[in-house]
C-alpha cells in the first residue's frame, strides 16, 4: 500500500480574475496570490509587443491578434496546474471563447464541464464611468499602454453565460474584501488552503 507521501498531490486551481481595463483585475489577483501564497500571472506580460503597440494607438485587438496571446496563457496555467500548485491569473478574458482557451489549462477539462474544470473566473464588474475614470488615471501616471478610448470596445465585448457559474463581483469593493471572499468560496479547491488542513492518509480509511 503506497504511503502518505506517494499520494497523488493536491490538483491545484487557477482562479482567473477577469474584466475590463480598470477593473482592478491585477490589483486584485496579484493580493489573492499573496494571500495564497501561490504564483501570479499577469496576462499583459504575454501580449506581444504588437498587440501593446495597436493598443496604444487606440486600435482595438481582433481575434487572431489575442489567440496567441490567450494559448501563451494556457500554457502558463497549464504548466502550474500540472505541478499540483494553485496560481491567481489577472486576465480580461471577456467574451466564452477566450475563457474556453484558458479552461484548457486543464487538461481534464471537457466543453461545458465547467463545475469540475480547474480554471475558475471571478469577474469585477463596475460602471462605465467608474472605469473610464480609473483608467484616465493610469494613462496620465503612465501606467498602462491601455488608453480611455478602448473601455467601451472591451465593455461591448464582455459577454458572461450564467451557465459558467462565473462569480461577479462589485470592482467599487475594497480588494482586501474581494480576496479574502474569494478565497472563503475556493477554499475547499485550493490546494494551498487543502494543505493547511489535516490530512487522511490512506492507511486510515481502513
Amino acid at each position: 500500500m503506497a504511503g502518505p507521501d506517494l499520494l497523488r498531490p493536491d490538483p491545484g486551481l487557477a482562479i482567473v480574475v477577469m474584466g475590463v481595463s480598470g477593473c482592478g483585475k491585477s490589483t486584485v489577483a496579484a493580493m489573492l496570490a499573496e494571500a495564497l501564497g501561490c504564483g501570479f500571472v499577469e496576462a499583459d506580460d504575454y501580449h506581444s509587443q504588437t498587440n501593446k503597440e495597436k493598443m496604444s494607438k487606440g486600435v482595438p485587438l481582433t481575434d487572431a491578434d489575442r489567440l496567441p496571446w490567450l494559448e501563451s496563457l494556457r500554457g502558463a496555467i497549464r504548466d502550474r496546474l500540472g505541478r499540483g500548485e494553485d496560481v491567481a491569473v489577472s486576465c480580461s478574458a471577456l467574451r466564452l471563447r477566450y475563457r474556453e482557451v484558458l479552461r484548457e489549462g486543464d487538461r481534464n477539462y471537457k466543453p461545458g464541464s465547467y463545475g469540475t474544470c480547474r480554471v475558475k473566473f471571478v469577474c469585477l464588474e463596475a460602471s462605465a464611468e467608474v472605469i473610464a475614470g480609473r483608467v484616465e488615471r493610469r494613462a496620465a501616471e503612465g501606467g498602462h499602454f491601455m488608453p480611455a478610448s478602448l473601455v467601451q470596445s472591451q465593455l461591448d465585448l464582455l459577454e458572461i453565460d450564467a451557465a459558467e457559474g462565473i462569480t461577479v463581483v462589485d470592482a467599487t469593493v475594497p480588494a482586501n474584501a474581494i480576496v479574502e471572499a474569494t478565497v472563503a468560496q475556493f477554499r475547499e479547491e485550493l490546494a494551498s488552503t487543502a494543505r493547511s488542513q489535516p490530512r487522511v492518509s490512506a492507511a486510515s480509511c481502513f
